[in-house]
């Protein structure tokens, strides 16, 4: 397997911590955002779209979504289970990965490619051009704070995002919360149970990578 990472981005350092969780070695080519790599004729005959992560697969399939990865790795390695091992657990984990990328990577994203001068002209990713507009960094930014409230209700009860266990969920929600530091946005100090559930997932060894 070959898999396409960029060490600065969210999305690639949410497959990195599958991968590592996962306990695989897999050959790595760094893609540099901030260079434009990802623009250049040469990543975007592996992925047209100009995103990472991308995966190649043992038998050549490529895969540029995480949730298309995850799926593939864990059918290839089910131990251990990062996708829920019940019924229940998967629709669960699969439910929350979504609540966290719309609910929360969404508006991150939203706020900080609309407000930094590095994004001009470049709101949206992909090859294609868009221009800022500062209103949806506004709208970006009451939304990540509607989504640190309904994570502090979901953990006041719960050691994990989704099912008994740690899932992608967890991998999904803690590198946007992390990530959101980049809009000078960080857990208010009064959800202890967000708190206490961050701290968790960062001793982990996959979130030091």
């Amino acid at each position: 397997m070959l898999f396409y990472d960029c060490s600065t981005a969210p999305s690639p350092r949410r497959a990195r911590m599958f991968i590592a969780e996962k306990g695989l070695e897999i050959e790595t080519r760094e893609i540099s955002i901030a260079k434009g790599e990802q623009l250049s004729d040469s990543f975007r005959g592996v992925s047209p779209a100009a995103t990472i992560p991308v995966l190649i697969t043992d038998e050549g399939t490529t895969l540029t979504e995480n949730l298309g990865i995850a799926a593939y790795l864990e059918a290839r390695f089910p131990e251990p289970p990062l996708l829920g091992r019940t019924a229940e657990d998967k629709g669960e984990v699969l439910m929350w990965n979504a609540i966290a990328e719309q609910q929360g990577g969404a508006p991150i994203a939203e706020t900080l490619r609309n407000t930094h001068p590095s994004f001009k002209d470049r709101a949206i990713t992909g090859p294609a051009s868009y221009a800022q507009i500062p209103e949806l960094a506004q709208r970006g930014i009451k939304r990540v704070d509607a989504f640190f409230d309904l994570l502090e209700t979901r953990l006041s009860d719960r050691e994990f995002i989704a099912g008994n266990t740690f899932s992608l969920a967890d991998i999904t929600t803690y590198v946007f919360v992390d990530f959101a530091r980049v809009i000078k946005k960080r857990i208010p100090t009064g959800n202890t149970a967000t708190l206490a559930w961050f701290d968790t997932i960062q001793a982990r060894p996959s979130a030091q990578i």
